[in-house]
């Protein structure tokens, strides 16, 4: 996606992963829990924790900081699971996202945001919607729909209990 079809003023979520700062559309935000158990599943990849019980319903919780390639994340009065909505082939599933901490909803506006930066052609970066400016600081957007490839995505629900 480039920036050009950021548009409007759009409100986002942001979130800390170690020192830095993400932010994802509210509109792909379903909620955010405290940090809950998490049962582990068996032959999944690193970055899929396990899945939790969300009102009858398994939702797989990922770690996004192993999916950057950061260290795990870390258990603390901060952490929190941000439950989003993914498409997958035309199908929307709910996915948790582990945070460090959740920040604020903010709105940026297009004048706000800058094209993600090509990094080579070994490096893809087409899950970073754009890089928000916001008070000296870049804020990474991400596109939650394009974090996962299409065959994480397609392990993730595969691992699903009950399939």
């Amino acid at each position: 996606m480039s920036i050009s079809t950021i548009t409007e003023t759009t409100q986002y979520l942001t979130f800390k992963l170690d020192e830095e700062v993400f932010a994802l559309d509210v509109a792909k935000v379903r909620e955010i829990l405290e940090y809950t158990s998490i049962t582990k599943v068996p032959q999944t990849p690193d970055f899929m924790r396990g899945v939790i019980n969300l009102r009858g319903s398994v939702v797989p919780v990922i770690d996004l900081r192993l999916k950057f390639g950061m260290t795990s994340t870390e258990q603390t009065v901060n952490t929190c699971i941000i439950v989003t909505e993914v498409e997958m082939e035309g199908e929307t599933i709910l996915l948790g996202a582990l945070a460090d901490s959740v920040q604020e909803v903010n709105e940026m506006e297009p004048a706000q945001i800058e094209a993600a930066p090509h990094i080579g052609t070994k490096l893809n970066t087409d899950f970073i919607k754009g890089m928000g400016k916001q008070d000296n600081h870049f804020v990474m957007i991400l596109d939650i729909d394009k974090v996962f490839s299409s065959d994480d995505l397609a392990s993730i629900s595969e691992s699903g209990p009950g399939d």
